[in-house]
């Protein structure tokens, strides 16, 4: 019996969803269908552990080659199950669970895993009809679901530890561990205030990983610099949206940009950072700049509409990541960051960037 969470029965959902549409509608930066994109899809492509699987169309039915084997099943079925498995994940509140009436049609063509196969990073591709351009590019998504919970789009880790010395102030041992030893909810933006109460100033010296460093560096050498100072923004202010505080740092200007003429450097450049997380940038591998991802998210909405975002559709797609992703504060203890320690004669704290969807 196969059982998954909402994210993995996500995936089954969006194969049958997309084959019953025959289209994609493309989405803008509110998670609004944008009417006059849509896309025609001509075939869908899924890697199973046995092979991969080509989705095609025959008038009112929808063909379905393995290496060896085909079937033909009546589009009106795949529809049927697209409603009844999103009715299932609407009111299910378990964890994990199965769903055998969709186990038992999936497997009827040879489909008997929720996850697309591991060492493929696309989860879905599909050939599209691009009605602009005459062509039929094949298009590789990544499938992140708002039914469950809202998942990463930079997970956290050491990699992802910014490190400031603490200037203006020679902390004492007992002023340290008086920093240190505060555990309130809010922890780290209460001891970045002691910090400050102390007189201290944090000042930007490096990123704990120098290949997350050089990764940023490479996509634009101010990068480490604005991250840092939105990383510090997040822990000292209310903000934790992405867009805000890219919007306040914009304001701020803590570079000192030339903005007479208004171009959007912060903007910019953070959308380049993002689009490049999402298309396979990770903090602990060297980035070559080579998309080796997907190319592109589907969306499955909390009302069940799949939305598509590509980089084929470059300034929807970043306007996308910038307005529906977030700031957040992970764990302290596991990735080693919020505590004031020293080094020779110098004074040092780390912050931390996790990256998540907004729900």
């Amino acid at each position: 019996m196969i059982t998954g969470n909402k994210g993995e029965w996500s995936e089954i959902y969006t194969l049958l969803k997309i084959i019953s549409d025959k289209k994609l509608y493309a989405g803008d930066s509110d998670l609004k269908k944008i009417e006059s994109l849509i896309f025609p899809v001509i075939k869908i492509l899924r890697d199973e552990s046995n092979g991969t699987y080509e989705y095609a169309y025959d008038s009112d039915l929808v063909i379905i080659k393995g290496k060896y084997e085909e079937f033909r099943i009546p589009i009106v079925e795949f529809q049927e199950k697209a409603v009844l498995l999103l009715s299932k994940l609407k009111e299910t509140t378990s964890s994990t669970f199965s769903i055998p009436e969709i186990e038992v049609f999936i497997n009827t063509f040879n489909c008997f895993s929720l996850k697309a196969r591991s060492s493929v990073k696309s989860d879905i591709r599909i050939v599209i009809h691009d009605q602009r351009t005459g062509t039929t590019p094949e298009l590789g998504f990544s499938i992140k679901s708002q039914l469950g919970g809202a998942s990463t789009l930079l997970n956290a880790g050491k990699t992802t530890n910014f490190i400031y010395e603490i200037e203006n102030a020679v902390l004492a041992e007992t002023q340290i561990q008086d920093i240190n030893n505060i555990d309130s909810r809010s922890k780290i933006k209460d001891r970045i205030e002691k910090i400050k109460e102390f007189a201290g100033e944090l000042s930007y010296k490096q990123t704990e990983s120098s290949i997350f460093g050089n990764n940023l560096t490479l996509i634009d050498s101010a990068l480490p610099k604005i991250i840092s100072e939105i990383v510090y923004l997040f822990f000292t202010s209310g903000h934790s949206k992405t867009v805000d505080l890219v919007n306040e740092i914009s304001r701020l200007n803590p570079l000192g940009f030339n903005l007479d003429t208004n171009h959007p450097f912060y903007i910019y450049k953070i959308k380049r950072f993002l689009t490049d997380i999402a298309l396979g940038m990770m903090p602990s591998r060297v980035w070559t700049g080579e998309i080796d991802a997907t190319g592109g998210y589907l969306i499955v909405k909390e009302d069940g509409e799949i939305l598509c975002y590509h980089i084929y559709n470059r300034n929807e797609f970043e306007d996308y990541l910038l307005n529906n992703t977030k700031l957040e504060t992970a764990s302290s203890t596991r990735h080693d960051f919020g505590t004031v320690y020293k080094e020779e004669s110098k004074q040092f704290i780390k912050l931390n960037l996790q990256i998540r969807f907004l729900k």
